[in-house]
């Protein structure tokens, strides 16, 4: 591209070229991973969209890639895998990208997983994280990729977790994982991460600003954002508030104790802070064994979480399931039968159809 394109056209460029990346000639499975392995960018890029698509033939050459490259990266040492989530306005982007300039500057590699709200009508993200975050962006040492939420649990794009085995591989040695910030998606991302960060607001009215009390209690470190100018006092008010709060949590199963911090994303204060409270928990549950056994759990839970959302298409695809819903659907609409009882026919009609072997049970 033209040298003299300006950097955030640049960023759009990349990423739209990664959009469409899927339309060109496959890669071999070997060839993905020795670019990935090689830090090629692009084939990075492509390489996401190939684990984002649902086409049967991408999916199995998307595995063969994930399973070469687990299968290569024993000797690695583990990327850090850092959740951020907050109500929308909370600056998760700002937040995002001033850190991580200042993780750049410092030597690491920056990987920032971006999960959009998805548009109803085309699907595709809206809120362009890779705008808001130029500098990053364009940083040699970061790679920042907005994907959209689609239909998945809480907005949590479906494929995140092979994905960030994807950018472990290519090097970066830091994960951020943002949410949408609906108050829906926190679960599925503390179960992608190591350390989850919630982001608050100075000032925002009520101090538990509509967030569940389970998403605190989630979270390792709180931080309020946005403590500067005449924000400053409203935000160590609430900074002294959720430190109280946190005391009335029960313990973690990591045995940390919760901080709670203050930061300007915009003036850069606070931004070392909260840093070195992400290094003291990864030093903490790294001596206790916790950071081990977290992602063996996770792993767990992900095996599982895969099988339910197969089980599901396949039952709901099943030819034999369709038409007998659909005989059955009539009869609940219309009182004849009760919902129960229709789920519990199509449930042994196909029991019957896919184990035939225990029609006699």
């Amino acid at each position: 591209m033209p040298e003299n394109t300006p950097e955030n056209t640049r960023a759009l460029i990349v990423h739209h070229s990664s959009l469409i990346a899927i339309k060109r000639p496959l890669r071999t499975a070997e060839e993905y991973v020795r670019g990935i392995r090689a830090g090629d960018r692009v084939v990075l890029a492509q390489a996401i969209t190939l684990v984002e698509s649902a086409r049967p033939e991408h999916v199995a050459l998307a595995q063969a890639v994930i399973r070469d490259l687990l299968a290569a990266e024993n000797s690695r040492s583990p990327s850090l895998r850092i959740g951020i989530t907050g109500a929308p306005g909370a600056g998760k982007s700002t937040f995002i990208e001033t850190l991580g300039m200042r993780l750049v500057e410092q030597g690491r590699k920056v990987a920032v997983l971006a999960i959009d709200p998805s548009s109803s009508v085309s699907r595709g993200s809206i809120l362009g994280d890779k705008t808001r975050m130029e500098r990053l962006s364009v940083s040699d040492r970061a790679f920042v990729r907005p994907s959209p939420a689609g239909d998945s649990l809480g907005g949590v794009a479906r494929k995140t977790r092979e994905t960030i085995l994807l950018v472990e591989a290519a090097g970066f040695d830091t994960v951020f994982v943002e949410t949408v910030g609906v108050g829906q998606s926190e679960t599925a991302v503390h179960r992608l991460t190591d350390v989850f960060v919630l982001l608050l607001l100075p000032g925002a009215g009520d101090e538990l600003q509509g967030i569940k009390r389970g998403i605190v209690e989630m979270a390792d470190i709180l931080v309020v954002n946005k403590s500067d100018g005449d924000r400053i006092k409203l935000a160590n008010q609430a900074r002294a508030h959720y430190l109280n709060a946190t005391h009335l949590l029960p313990p973690k199963a990591s045995a940390w104790a919760p901080r709670v911090l203050a930061c300007s994303s915009q003036e850069g204060t606070g931004i070392s802070e909260v840093w070195a409270a992400v290094e003291e928990y990864q030093s903490h549950v790294s001596a206790n064994g916790y950071f081990d056994d977290n992602r063996r759990q996770q792993a767990q839970y992900w095996l599982r979480e895969s099988l339910e959302a197969g089980l599901h298409a396949a039952f709901y695809g099943h030819p034999k399931v369709r038409e007998r819903l659909k005989a059955l659907e009539q009869e609940v609409l219309s009182g004849r039968i009760s919902p129960f009882a229709a789920a519990e026919d199509v449930l042994q009609h196909v029991t019957k159809v896919v184990f035939p072997e225990n029609k006699s049970g």
